[in-house]
């Protein structure tokens, strides 16, 4: 591992520790720990959580975590998905491979693997499989971003050997990421962490961005003025307006307010960016 890699676990496990320790599972939500979705036993498990009343099916929201490719867990964002929850939805917030033992594609067969765990357990948890949403942030926005053109490109998908899996994802919401992944890919540190030394191997499968075209699902783009990653949020959208793809891009906060804000559920401006997201996705609900 990177020193960059390592700084960020040491770093990051101790904020989120810190964050979480304020908070608690709402009693009005359901949440249902460590489900088994793949063969690995440490890593292909995932959580749900739904309002305590529901009756009928609910939208899904699949969050994928943060954490530079090679830091975060269900464990960390379960506040965070609980929150979601509350609004409506049941969340899926799931584990996956970590880097560097786990390099690219690792996250993204995972993802594949959670949708398909999802249509099998359809009648077993109140899933509406066709209104399914993608939240993701940092290098969670990545993945969401690179798997939601996977979805939506059959030539794209093929590279990568996935199923088109058998639910509809209506619309994606992408916050603090970057998203130009073959720009990066002789970076060093984290990035070399998620792609190895030699990541010319894996060829047109890091071309994300040129496999971005129509059928790409809705997009709610959004970082903050205190992001470091906020210089990548404009060509985003940029890119994906001058492809016909519906997005909205939003800044929130001030200088202060910082990377991936919008999981301090009680922060000063995460409660209304959790509130524009679900909001969004509401907008392009399939209704029956």
């Amino acid at each position: 591992m990177s020193c960059e890699g390592f700084m960020l676990r040491l770093n990051a496990r101790k904020n989120d520790k810190k964050r979480n320790a304020k908070y608690r599972i709402p009693e009005e939500v359901t949440y249902v720990r460590n489900l088994s979705y793949g063969p690995d036993p440490k890593y292909h498990t995932l959580d749900l959580c739904y309002p305590r009343d529901a009756e009928d099916d609910l939208p899904v929201i699949i969050s994928v975590h943060g954490g530079g490719y090679v830091y975060g867990s269900s464990s960390v964002y379960q506040f965070y998905c609980a929150d979601l929850a509350k609004r409506g939805f049941l969340v899926v917030n799931f584990n996956y491979r970590l880097a560097p033992k786990h390099r690219f594609p690792a996250p993204l067969e995972d993802l594949s693997r959670v949708t398909d765990w999802i249509l099998s357990h359809q009648y077993a948890y109140p899933f509406d499989t066709e209104n399914v949403f993608l939240v993701g942030d940092s290098a969670g926005a990545q993945i969401a971003s690179n798997y939601a053109a996977i979805y939506a490109n059959e030539e794209y998908r093929s590279l990568f050997g996935f199923e088109k899996p058998e639910i509809t994802i209506r619309a994606v919401a992408l916050c603090c990421g970057f998203y130009d992944l073959k720009g990066r890919m002789n970076v060093k540190g984290i990035i070399r962490d998620y792609l190895g030394k030699h990541p010319e191997k894996y060829g047109e499968k890091l071309n994300v961005l040129d496999h971005i075209r129509e059928g790409y699902p809705p997009t709610y783009l959004f970082t903050s003025h205190g992001d470091f990653l906020i210089a990548e949020c404009e060509p985003m959208a940029d890119l994906l307006k001058e492809r016909g793809i519906e997005c909205v891009d939003e800044v929130y906060g001030d200088e202060k307010t910082g990377h991936v804000f919008h999981v301090d559920i009680e922060g000063p401006y995460a409660a209304r960016a959790n509130d524009d997201v679900t909001a969004f996705f509401r907008q392009h609900l399939q209704k029956k």
